[in-house]
């Protein structure tokens, strides 16, 4: 018996942003991705790609004040929609990691779909915009995603000089650990991933 597709469908509508997304767990890379915001769509593509998840995300938001909103809300989005997607969590690997070089930059991924949300975020960036985004945002857009998924994810910086790099390092090796940690493991027979029986805080 074919298990059913582990996928989820989310609309968000606040006064300030309007997003839209279905997110495909057991994907093959594929993006249909439109925040408006050019730098955040291309590292969607990338942590899409590499988590070989299939994405449509659409955002509308007052990116006029600034991209804050936006790139925040987005995170909160997907993770709603990894946490639908996941369900129990039955059969999971449960934990992820990754070492992730892109060029000079080295950034490393651990997490663990506990259902105890926590993000150890030690990033600094050289400079203080990638393209029109602002580098403070990429701590942002994973606090939401790791909240609102019940994600427990440290991401480190481990050698960098290059913005760029820096945060498309992190992407994918979020994109790699997620990957990772999703993955259905058949030696567990469908059983949740933990001792006490859920994967709840």
């Amino acid at each position: 018996m074919k298990s059913a597709p582990r996928r989820a469908e989310i609309t968000r509508t606040t006064a300030e942003t309007d997003i839209h997304a279905i997110l495909t767990l057991d994907g093959t890379g594929q993006a249909a991705i439109g925040t408006g915001i050019g730098f955040l769509d291309h590292m969607l593509h990338a942590l899409t790609r590499h988590g070989l998840l299939d994405l449509e995300l659409h955002a509308k938001g007052d990116l006029h004040i600034d991209f804050h909103h936006t790139a925040e809300d987005c995170g909160i989005v997907i993770g709603q929609a990894l946490k639908s997607a996941l369900g129990e969590k039955r059969g999971i690997a449960r934990f992820g990691h990754c070492l992730m070089p892109m060029d000079e930059a080295l950034a490393e991924c651990a997490l663990d779909i506990s259902g105890r949300p926590f993000l150890a975020w030690s990033v600094a960036f050289p400079r203080d915009k990638v393209g029109e985004m602002d580098t403070e945002l990429f701590e942002e857009f994973f606090r939401a995603l790791v909240m609102n998924a019940g994600l427990t994810c440290h991401i480190t910086l481990k050698a960098g000089t290059n913005a760029h790099h820096i945060a498309e390092a992190c992407f994918k090796g979020f994109a790699r650990a997620l990957r990772m940690a999703i993955e259905m493991d058949p030696r567990t027979a469908g059983a949740i991933p933990s001792t006490k029986g859920v994967l709840e805080g």
